[in-house]
């Protein structure tokens, strides 16, 4: 799937900056939305990727940086790098080849894996599924007959899932390779239940790629 020259906006955020807020917030009680980018010092990135386009993102803990470097197309999945030195983020992503049922107030899904050196975090899994979640739903994603449980967030009216027991990321990245096609299954905050389908064809080649991009 060619994904160029389409303006694509995501909305990505660090697994772990998730993770830190929500076992705070868990000892601590609710607090308002818009105290958390002042307590840890992150910020939601934004990342507008085209082709020929100009674009600007925000890479968590660091600075506004250019717009994301296309490293190539692999089948269904497209690599990217973007910020530099200690900021810099290399990810692959695509687009689901079927999305179910399909809503026509929807925003643009997508799977993504992703390198943090700073982090020392190596092929983090991410949904983007173009809608907020139903609070405390859980989102299943499965690549033959494994299954794996996401926690979610949101933003806004824009929701995030990342994989919720961290040992399952490298047997997910595993089965993503081995796999003909994976399913995310989620529910948004209306109780639609929705299901997409995506390729794994030329993930393996996006994720080899960006590895080298991030030296990881």
């Amino acid at each position: 799937m060619d994904f160029y020259p389409l303006a694509i906006i995501l909305r990505r955020t660090s697994r772990d900056a998730w993770s830190d807020v929500a076992g705070i917030q868990r000892a601590m009680g609710p607090w308002p939305r818009r105290m958390i980018p002042e307590m840890f010092g992150f910020r939601t990135h934004f990342a507008c990727l085209a082709v020929g386009v100009a674009a600007a993102s925000l890479v968590p803990l660091a600075p506004a940086s250019a717009a994301p470097t296309p490293l190539g197309i692999y089948q269904s999945w497209s690599a990217y790098e973007t910020g530099t030195g200690e900021g810099k983020t290399c990810y692959a992503l695509s687009r689901p080849i079927r999305e179910e049922p399909s809503l026509k107030d929807r925003g643009k899904a997508y799977f993504l894996v992703s390198d943090w050196p700073q982090r020392k975090a190596k092929a983090e899994t991410e949904v983007v599924p173009g809608y907020s979640y139903k609070h405390g739903a859980k989102v299943t994603v499965r690549v033959g007959s494994d299954s794996f449980s996401f926690f979610t967030r949101n933003d806004g009216d824009s929701g995030a899932a990342w994989v919720e027991v961290k040992a399952d990321e490298q047997r997910l990245v595993s089965a993503m390779r081995r796999g003909a096609q994976m399913t995310v299954r989620g529910v948004s905050t209306r109780g639609t239940v929705t299901q997409d389908t995506y390729s794994l064809a030329g993930v393996s080649a996006a994720l080899e790629r960006i590895h080298r991009a991030c030296h990881m």
